[in-house]
Formats: C-alpha cells, structure tokens, sequence
C-alpha cells in the first residue's frame, strides 16, 4: 500500500513570506524539531544564495554528526544551469527540487516568448521539456541521490501538457513530481482527479504543494495524496509550520497530519508515515511562532489557545463527561497538557552584552557545565553573537545548540557579502 509522507517547507517556502524570516540558528533549530517529529524531509534552503550557502553546509553535517536523522535535507533551485552548478560545487547537497512554471499564462506571462512550452511553438525557441530535462541530467550529474520535478502552477495547466511534462520528467530520471498549486487555484475535487490521472499514467510519485489563497491548502493536500494513493503511488504533502507561506500561507503541518489521521474516509485508510510523532506538534509550532514573530491564531487547528477550550454550558459539560463529546482527538496527542511554569523573580538572560557570571548562571540551570573559563568564554561569545543575529533572547534549544555545537553555530551564523575578504 503506498503511503503519505510530510515534506516540511517553512524553511524554504515560509520564509518567503513577505516582511518576514528566519535567522539561519532559528532555521537550524527548526530543522532539528522536525528530525524529532518524524518528518522525512525538510525543504532547508537556497544552496545557490550566497547567503544560505554556510547555513547549508553547516546543516548537512549535523547529518552526519547524526544530530540530523533520518530526516532529508532537500535543497530547491530554478530550473536553471548556473544555480544547480553553484549548489553542488558549493555544498555536498544530495537532494534537490527544480522548478519551472508549465501554464499558459506563466509561460507567456513570465518569459514573454523567450521561452516556449514545446518544441512545436517555436523549434527556434527554448522550451519546458528540454529545458527541464537538461537540468534534471546536470543535477543527477553533479551528484543528487533523488531529484524532484516543480511544475509550478501546475493547478492552471492544461491536462494534454502537464502530463507530457511529467512523462518527460520520469524519462529524464526523476524520483518525484512535484503538482504545484501556487495560487491556491485547486478545488479538493479538481486536485483529485488530476494527481489521479498523473499517478495512473505517469507512475511517480507525486508531491502536492498547495497555497492557501481560498482557505483550501489542507483540504486540496490531503485530497490530492488520496488521488495519488488511489492511483497506485506515494504521496508526499508540502506543509509549512502555522501555515506559513506566500500571501495567505501554505498547508498546515499540524493541520495536514490530523487531517490524514482523524478524518472521516481517510484515517485508518491511508497510511501516513508512521515515523510521524504527533506529540512534538505543540512545541514546534509555539518554537515557530515565536522565531517568526507572528502569534499562533486562537482558534489555529490543534494548536491554539481554544483549540480544547470550551465555555457553552452544554459543550463543558459534555466535555467533562466524556472528552469525546465535544473533542475529535486528545490535547495530550499533541504535547499539550503539562502545566506552565512562569518564574515572576529574578530573571538573568544572556544576550549580546552578557558578562560570565549571569550567562554561567543560565547554563546552570540547564544543567551544562563547561570543562574550564577557556570554553565558557568560547560559547558566552557565541551567544552573544547568536543573540545579535536572531534579534531576540534565546531560546533554551538555542542555548543548547551552542553548546553542543559550537563549530556549527559558529559557521551558521556567519555570513559575508560576495566579493568581501574573509
């Protein structure tokens, strides 16, 4: 039985978010909580910006310190030959997306006639097919261990074309094919009978990556894995945590998962990834919340402050009665439950002005000891670096972080415009 997998995207789609981001420690930190929850890939970053390119590097060898596993670290680039060159000569990267646009109005609107969609509409012009398939060869070339095919917009693609380009895909050696539905465009219904027809007649494995322009994302995701599930192939959903995303975000991690696992018609149906552990839901996506800087909504699903909150005389009482009154799943399901504990005293926290003795005091309580003042000095300035490149104080995983890896903090949190001297 073929089965659905998470491929998280916060890290490469959520960030595009506009007038938001991600400091390259919280985007880290980020990674490591999705290694926890089970998740199988994680879509970390641009391998060909100059600014992702440390980041990147230092990422992939937490995996193979072993901090990073069995998670993947899926890197994405354009469908163009200088960027797939830079990422590989660059990083040691063994997955990858490549994207381009295959609708009409992408084609024409975005390349204005110096690209076309096939060799018919122009023997002159560059087209889709080759054009991706060149770059699919130089990926596989330069070292990729799987590769996924982007047809962005894939929802505005005329059927006839978006099949002739997965057919390609798999002939120029694809792992997966990515249905992109960039504007939120899909109907679950529409988005069904599509990856359906493309399981059934192509035989990759399709991803579906679904924008949440009509308050759909999570529904066309799921309803797009069971098309792809019923056509005979695996599913891989992009999600993004709190829905993070362009314009009105991506689908929901959380939401996605509880989607598959609890819905009528689809749990106990179709398998979903069964190293997928529900119960590190809360605490990633209250991590994500406060590195974005963006409160998780009151009624967000699974995770929000009234998600299990319940008033109306006749909901708590059947609440208390019987949880399953009122309740489909169990807060403890997602890690919720235990008591917060809010020290109102003395505080002492370590920032980019923090002296040894308040930051000692700090890694005290997290039950850290440095092996002499040497080491202790090493880290206090890395914190203090750290707490220069997030912006904001840090977190205990952060804290820990450094502590534990502080070569690879170090390189992820450095950076230097192209051309300047080391």
């Amino acid at each position: 039985m073929p089965k659905i997998y998470i491929v998280d995207v916060t890290n490469r789609d959520g960030v595009q978010t506009s007038r938001l981001g991600l400091a390259k420690l919280e985007k880290t930190i980020i990674n490591i909580y999705l290694n926890e929850m089970g998740v199988f890939q994680t879509e970390f970053g641009f391998p060909y910006t100059h600014h992702e390119i440390n980041y990147i590097r230092a990422n992939l060898e937490l995996a193979e310190r072993g901090e990073l596993q069995p998670i993947r670290l899926g890197g994405w680039c354009p469908m163009r030959k200088q960027e797939i060159e830079l990422a590989f000569s660059e990083t040691p990267l063994q997955h990858v997306n490549l994207s381009i646009s295959t609708s009409l109005q992408m084609t024409e609107g975005k390349f204005s006639g110096r690209v076309v969609r096939t060799p018919e509409d122009n023997p002159q012009a560059p087209n889709l097919i080759d054009i991706m398939q060149e770059n699919v060869r130089l990926a596989r070339e330069r070292g990729a261990l799987t590769i996924g095919v982007n047809a962005e917009d894939a929802s505005r693609t005329d059927d006839a074309f978006l099949l002739r380009f997965a057919a390609a895909a798999r002939e120029a050696g694809a792992d997966r094919f990515r249905y992109c539905d960039t504007l939120g465009y899909d109907s679950p219904m529409t988005i069904y009978r599509r990856c359906r027809m493309l399981a059934e007649e192509i035989g990759l494995p399709i991803e579906l990556h679904c924008h949440n322009d009509l308050g759909m994302a999570v529904a066309s995701s799921v309803m797009g894995a069971k098309g792809a599930l019923d056509g005979g192939v695996d599913a891989y959903i992009n999600t993004a945590i709190n829905g993070m995303g362009e314009r009105a975000g991506n689908a929901d991690l959380t939401s996605v998962i509880l989607a598959v696992t609890k819905s009528s018609g689809l749990a106990d149906t179709y398998p979903l990834d069964e190293n997928i552990d529900l119960s590190k839901a809360w605490k990633l996506a209250r991590y994500a919340s406060y590195a974005f800087g963006v409160p998780i909504p009151i009624n967000q699903v699974g995770v929000g402050d009234n998600a299990f909150a319940h008033e109306c005389g006749i909901h708590a009482d059947g609440a208390l009665k019987d949880r399953r009154n009122y309740e489909l799943y169990n807060y403890e399901e997602l890690g919720r439950g235990d008591p917060e504990i809010i020290d109102t005293g003395r505080q002492i926290t370590c920032g980019e002005y923090s002296g040894i003795k308040g930051f000692r005091d700090v890694y005290g309580r997290l039950e850290i000891e440095f092996h002499d003042d040497d080491e202790a000095r090493h880290i206090l300035e890395l914190v203090r670096f750290a707490n220069v490149h997030t912006q904001k104080p840090l977190t205990n995983s952060e804290l820990r972080f450094i502590a534990k890896y502080p070569d690879l903090a170090q390189q992820v949190m450095t950076m230097s415009p192209p051309g300047s001297q080391p």
